[in-house]
């Protein structure tokens, strides 16, 4: 009786107290800076609108590129996958809630058989009067088994599955906000090949004309063969760079479709006409370094995995004690043929208190603990480092935002100055005051200067998505999942 009443205030206490072996798990704290470094120069570009970072796509003021990032929210094959990995671990969190409460079965049968008389059993049962050789058995019962969670291992594999659950949700919001950026990114681009391709046409077309304009003079006797080749030799210069921008705008364009999750060429035609290279707008709301740890979804999926890494720990020292569980049967059987399956004298029960306790594998417990000790460990690396890289993401996206900006501020005062040279050169030649070296040095010296800064635009406006996309905006966290 001692060893009974023992037993039984041992699980009484374990299930009243609720406690789980292992360690609770405590969000790590990470020193961050208090301010980006570059924070301060990018809240004073000088730009006219400004972006929220919940649908900053919004905020570069393009229309078409608000609609291709909602079509590929929609329709992306990645966030699919995302959806689907979801629901994998909502049944895994499922299977494991499931294992904390009890589980009932309900059985029966209906046999009928026809004795041998040749066995042992069968000789005596055929001396018996009026034995028949045919024979019934009917059965029905209804069993319940509980285990008890008396040192929490299976809480503990709960709070892994809960934890990795929502590491799936922040996953797919990451998945997301890639999707959005990159979609962002691919759509300028696209205006950046445009526009470069615009400007080499140009350059084309100005080639041609000078081309024209010296056979003219040749015709009259005023220009040398040695002019004539030099500018054609110059028209093909310029006019073989068309074809490689060309090339890269089809992979961007192919890209794009893929990305919309159609076919390369779906959207082709709708993107066909050369529009402006969207212009990034104000960031508001950037935050500090710390405010990254509770709004990108990629450091709450690291964060997640710590705490699920941490609760397997629980799971794994669980093993060192005894597991006890309940089980139980209610039921009716008779192998009467003219009998009544449900009356009291077919009635049977039973109740079973069980053990199991892994006595001599302690050293098998002990290398798991050490292996879950050892996950946990890389979790954490893996979760600081993130929130480092998290911070690098954002200041070199801060800095190659102002620079470019800034690179395409001087270009463009360069491509005034030029053109206005390229002019007068032209002038000058016709005058016969110089030659046409100068002429074709100013075409090219333009044409580089007008290419360099549709790049520094497409860069500027590539830095500001990979801005947005750095800061975790494209989403608002939920609080129960932010502040885990």
């Amino acid at each position: 009786m001692p060893s009974k009443r023992l037993l039984v205030v041992l699980i009484s206490t374990g299930l009243v107290a609720g406690c789980a072996v292992g360690p609770d798990y405590q969000r790590p704290e990470i020193s961050l800076s208090e301010r980006f470094l570059g924070q301060d120069t990018v809240e004073q570009r000088p730009v006219n609108s400004t972006a929220d970072l919940v649908d900053w796509w919004a905020g570069f003021g393009d229309p078409q590129l608000t609609r291709l990032v909602t079509l590929a929210l929609q329709q992306n094959l990645d966030l699919a996958q995302a959806t689907a990995r979801i629901a994998q671990a909502r049944a895994g969190l499922g299977a494991a809630n499931a294992a904390l409460l009890p589980s009932g079965t309900v059985s029966g049968q209906a046999a009928r058989a026809y004795q041998s008389v040749e066995t042992p059993v069968g000789q005596i049962l055929n001396s018996t009067p009026g034995f028949d050789r045919y024979g019934n058995s009917y059965e029905a019962n209804l069993g319940a088994s509980w285990e008890l969670d008396v040192f929490g291992g299976l809480r503990r594999d709960r709070e892994a599955a809960l934890a990795q659950y929502q590491a799936s949700q922040a996953g797919a919001t990451a998945t997301r906000l890639a999707i959005a950026a990159q979609t962002a990114d691919t759509y300028v681009s696209i205006r950046g090949l445009q526009t470069r391709i615009a400007v080499a046409r140009q350059q084309v077309k100005t080639q041609q004309e000078l081309v024209a304009t010296i056979e003219l003079l040749q015709g009259q006797g005023l220009a040398a063969e040695l002019q004539v080749h030099q500018a054609r030799g110059a028209l093909a210069q310029v006019s073989a760079a068309v074809p490689v921008l060309e090339a890269g705008l089809d992979a961007a364009m192919n890209a794009l479709d893929v990305l919309l999750g159609a076919q390369p060429g779906t959207y082709r035609a709708e993107l066909a006409g050369s529009e402006a290279i969207p212009m990034t707008p104000q960031i508001a709301a950037s935050g500090t370094p710390g405010d990254l740890l509770r709004r990108r979804p990629d450091l709450i999926v690291a964060e997640r995995r710590l705490a699920a890494s941490n609760a397997r720990i629980g799971a794994a020292i669980a093993e060192y004690y005894p597991k006890f569980s309940l089980s139980g049967l209610i039921g009716s059987t008779t192998s009467v043929s003219d009998g009544n399956l449900f009356s009291s004298g077919a009635s049977q029960m039973s109740g079973v208190l069980g053990l199991r306790w892994r006595l001599f594998d302690f050293g098998r417990i002990d290398a798991q603990i050490d292996l879950a000790k050892g996950q946990e460990a890389e979790q954490l690396a893996a979760y600081r480092l993130a929130a480092l890289r998290a911070t690098e993401d954002v200041e070199n996206a801060f800095s190659a935002l102002v620079k470019r900006e800034q690179q395409a501020r001087v270009l463009e005062q360069g491509v005034d100055s030029l053109s206005r040279a390229r002019q007068a050169s032209f002038e000058a030649y016709q005058q016969g005051v110089v030659s046409l070296i100068e002429v074709l040095q100013a075409d090219e010296n333009l044409l580089r200067a007008t290419d360099a800064r549709a790049q520094a635009q497409t860069e500027s406006a590539r830095a500001g998505v990979a801005a947005f996309k750095a800061l975790g905006g494209g989403w608002k966290a939920p609080e129960a999942l932010a502040t885990k």
